[in-house]
């Protein structure tokens, strides 16, 4: 399983350690990954996704998983979460249509 947050993307970074004596060394940033479940409400089920804590905290901020996904632009979301989108907006306007 990669280091990367299935929403937003986000992966591993580099940069370097620096010393007192500015010697540079490579290190590496690992992002706060969290496996988690959330409630899709278009879908009425839970999806397992890995993110970081920072994605949680978006998504709780815009009123969950759904909202969060159909407000962002395509070409903000990673492969993985643009099929999840069109999956529930398939299951909206289904719903719509009935």
């Amino acid at each position: 399983m990669s280091r990367r947050c299935q929403i937003t993307g986000v992966g591993v970074a580099t940069g370097n350690n620096v010393s007192h004596a500015v010697n540079k060394t490579r290190r590496r940033f690992l992002p706060n990954l969290q496996t988690t479940r959330l409630l899709s409400e278009a879908l009425g089920e839970q999806i397992r996704l890995r993110l970081t804590s920072g994605a949680l905290r978006t998504i709780d901020k815009k009123g969950g998983l759904d909202a969060y996904l159909m407000g962002t632009p395509n070409r903000k979301l990673p492969e993985e979460a643009r099929r999840l989108k069109r999956r529930i907006a398939r299951k909206q306007d289904k719903a719509a249509a009935a």
